[in-house]
């Protein structure tokens, strides 16, 4: 990559610099030991020598061409932006819809639906289990219902894009989305959709699981195969590493673990059957940055190269846009701070420079008071406002990938691949996502340990935490749901339960239970029972009486 340097007065007169560097003291920071946040050294100075191994062209190369390691289009903010978009879930259907409608008036290109955690583990509002938890996290998507309101009046056609955290109930997504948008009159295939639709991350990270692992994978590729043939523009999985590094995880672990599991859907599609080259370019990833610029930035970068290597090299990818890994990015919210919340102003605004630098496809800015609550509206606009900003005042969108070619960049971008690269070894000697679960759940929690010792004993330093604090109390206001929600919710299910045809809702849920005992793709099935208003547990609990109910075990050390 350095070609045409005399590597030898190079390194001459680095060697030179470092002398004369030598004593000075670099405690000045309160540091002695500089590594970023996956606790890879940091240099203090970087030089064509770190990266004259590097061959341009097979490693680096031009954006928009195999590696991609410089992006995935040729002038990418150049000639389109990437889609703005926010998680977005209040306590009731209605109160969403609001939200989505006034962000939309503020330019926002699209945005994620946030679900509640009873919705994402198959229950409705009225089960026991999900009592005082409707509505916390996310909105209640008991039925069709709860979609058509959320989705009323909303320019589907011209949305840039539509998201939705469902991975244990991804069917039934699939399913509202598509009968919504056709009940408006709207081709489902006018917009897009971007499923999460990963269910092994779950296993690792969040517990929003339902079924064991072998039956989720089969029910996640489910609707691969059926998006692929009915579907081609939506995006039917987006694997998420985002989950891996809210648990503690680093950056590097974040990066292998979901190409992990990403290696495990690819094979079970290849194992149907199914074209790499078809379903390969529908799959996205879902990757957090923090607040390491340039660890960030890395990240991006090294991810693109090794999907490249290991769609076209593994896999047998032919089909250029199935080697190319395009990714939806979320600064995360990990490392935003109850204390001094408007702090987390700065602090999203760094990741969401790295993102941008690195080439995400889509983005999406935590608001700053998410550490205290459900975003309240001016929080949520200011998160919005942040990407426009950079995006139209920064310059930072006039030339791609604007840091490719930095010799730290260029060297960060090596070293993270290598770890990664390392990780992945290990996962696949022990058979493979699905058989490391234990051994990725172990590496996590020794991670967030480590994160939160270096907190407490101010090695990390997290201002207004344990450095520059202010004796305040919070001063912003908080976002708080109507105390009745949960009753009127409630009400909402047993309403439509009393309207809706009992007879059409029990042939369709035999259907789907005679598609699931045969083997069949299960969506058209499932398709037709929420176009019936069968409800989400309703269709869970008949899964469940076919699949079991996983039960984890005890993770030895």
């Amino acid at each position: 990559m350095a070609e045409g340097i005399d590597h030898k007065e190079l390194s001459a007169a680095a060697e030179r610099w470092h002398q004369g560097v030598t004593g000075i003291s670099e405690s000045r920071q309160g540091r002695s030991d500089f590594r970023t946040l996956s606790n890879i050294p940091v240099k203090p100075l970087y030089t064509p020598l770190d990266v004259k191994d590097i061959d341009y062209l097979q490693e680096v190369g031009f954006p928009g061409e195999f590696p991609f390691a410089r992006g995935t289009d040729p002038l990418m903010y150049r000639s389109r932006l990437w889609t703005m978009g926010m998680y977005t879930g209040l306590s009731s259907a209605k109160d969403t819809n609001r939200r989505v409608r006034q962000l939309i008036d503020q330019g926002q290109t699209g945005f994620s639906l946030a679900m509640d955690l009873p919705t994402q583990l198959g229950f409705d509002s009225d089960h026991p289990l999900a009592k005082g938890e409707v509505g916390k996290c996310g909105t209640p998507f008991c039925s069709l219902e709860d979609m058509e309101t959320v989705l009323e009046g909303l320019p589907l056609a011209q949305m840039g894009q539509l998201r939705t955290t469902a991975n244990a109930i991804s069917g039934i997504a699939l399913a509202m989305f598509k009968i919504t948008a056709e009940k408006q009159g709207v081709d489902p295939a006018s917009f897009s959709v971007v499923l999460q639709n990963d269910i092994l991350k779950e296993y690792t990270v969040r517990g929003a699981y339902i079924f064991p692992p072998e039956p989720s994978v089969r029910l996640a590729v489910d609707v691969i195969e059926y998006a692929c043939k009915v579907l081609p523009d939506w995006v039917p999985i987006c694997v998420c590493g985002s989950h891996f590094l809210g648990a503690g995880g680093t950056a590097v672990q974040q990066t292998a673990f979901a190409l992990a599991d990403a290696m495990a859907y690819i094979q079970e599609c290849l194992r149907r059957g199914m074209d790499i080259d078809v379903f390969g370019s529908r799959m996205w990833l879902l990757i957090d940055v923090e607040g390491d610029l340039f660890e960030g930035v890395a990240n991006l970068r090294a991810l693109r190269r090794m999907w490249a290597k290991m769609m076209r090299d593994r896999f047998g990818a032919k089909n250029p846009a199935a080697c190319t890994a395009r990714m939806l990015t979320f600064p995360t919210g990990r490392f935003l701070t109850a204390a001094q919340p408007l702090n987390n102003v700065a602090r999203t605004t760094i990741s969401l420079l790295a993102a941008v630098l690195g080439g995400a496809q889509t983005i999406h800015v935590p608001s700053y008071d998410e550490a205290l609550g459900l975003p309240t509206e001016q929080a949520a606009r200011v998160a919005l406002a942040s990407q426009q900003i950079v995006a139209y005042e920064s310059g930072v969108t006039n030339t791609v990938d604007p840091l490719g070619g930095s010799y730290f960049v260029e060297s960060l971008t090596n070293e993270f691949e290598a770890r990664v690269v390392e990780y992945l070894s290990k996962i696949e000697a022990m058979g493979g996502a699905l058989a490391a679960i234990g051994y990725m759940k172990r590496e996590l929690a020794d991670a967030a340990y480590k994160r939160i010792r270096a907190i407490e004993s101010g090695d990390k330093v997290m201002v207004g935490v344990n450095r520059f604090k202010v004796d305040e109390g919070p001063n912003v206001p908080v976002f708080h749901a109507h105390p009745s929600s949960e009753e009127m919710q409630v009400e909402r299910l047993r309403q439509l339960k009393s309207k809706r045809s009992s007879r059409e809702v029990r042939l369709a849920l035999r259907e789907l239970a005679d598609a699931a005992k045969a083997g069949a793709n299960s969506v058209p099935a499932t398709i037709r029972a929420v176009s019936t208003y069968a409800t989400v547990q309703e269709i869970c609990d008949v899964l469940r009486d076919i699949f079991g109910v996983y039960s984890p075990g005890t993770v030895s050390s």
